[in-house]
């Protein structure tokens, strides 16, 4: 009965030792298929980044009509997955040296053109924007309302404004009021 049970225990010894091979070849393989996806994925980061970059300054230069802009990584040592970005926006005629010394509206556009840095390397058929004209000023609307109208070539804007200058400008109009607490009413 021992030889039996000698033999029972080798025969699930065996196919526990191959369960276990097995499970090895298989963790082996998703720690290279991790390892090609994280070297893909930052290198994929990096050449967006680039693009976001480059666009950004692009745009930055058009909100404000001027001035320089960048986007850094914040530790370039630092695994860039792993990075935080750092935005640099110095409008025109001013030395900033933090985004905090920006008036409201100029965190606003730098805001703006980080989104439409974005939206220019990756479009969209559509984009929502929900205020983000209500802390500029005339001027600054108008700038914001320019670079849009480019974007609105290949791009469906809904804009949510109270702005009467990026009203003027909308294609179309749509006026939404609250006659009743919490019952909407299109205004035709």
């Amino acid at each position: 009965q021992a030889v039996e049970e000698l033999e029972t225990e080798e025969s699930r010894f065996e196919e526990i030792s191959g369960k276990i091979n097995d499970l090895t070849v298989a963790r082996d393989l998703i720690i290279k298929a991790i390892s090609t996806l994280d070297d893909q994925c930052r290198t994929l980061f990096r050449e967006s980044f680039e693009e976001v970059r480059e666009h950004f300054r692009e745009i930055f230069s058009l909100m404000f009509g001027g001035g320089s802009a960048d986007l850094k990584l914040d530790d370039e040592e630092v695994d860039p997955l792993e990075a935080g970005i750092e935005v640099i926006a110095k409008p025109p005629g001013k030395r900033i040296s933090n985004l905090r010394l920006l008036s409201g509206g100029e965190r606003a556009l730098t805001a703006i053109s980080v989104i439409f840095a974005l939206f220019k390397t990756r479009p969209s058929p559509f984009c929502i924007l929900d205020e983000v004209d209500a802390p500029l000023d005339e001027a600054n609307t108008r700038r914001f309302v320019r670079v849009l109208q480019e974007f609105a070539k290949s791009s469906q804007f809904l804009v949510i404004t109270h702005s009467r200058v990026t009203m003027g400008e909308a294609e179309r109009l749509y006026g939404v009021t609250m006659e009743e607490q919490g019952v909407s009413r299109r205004v035709v």
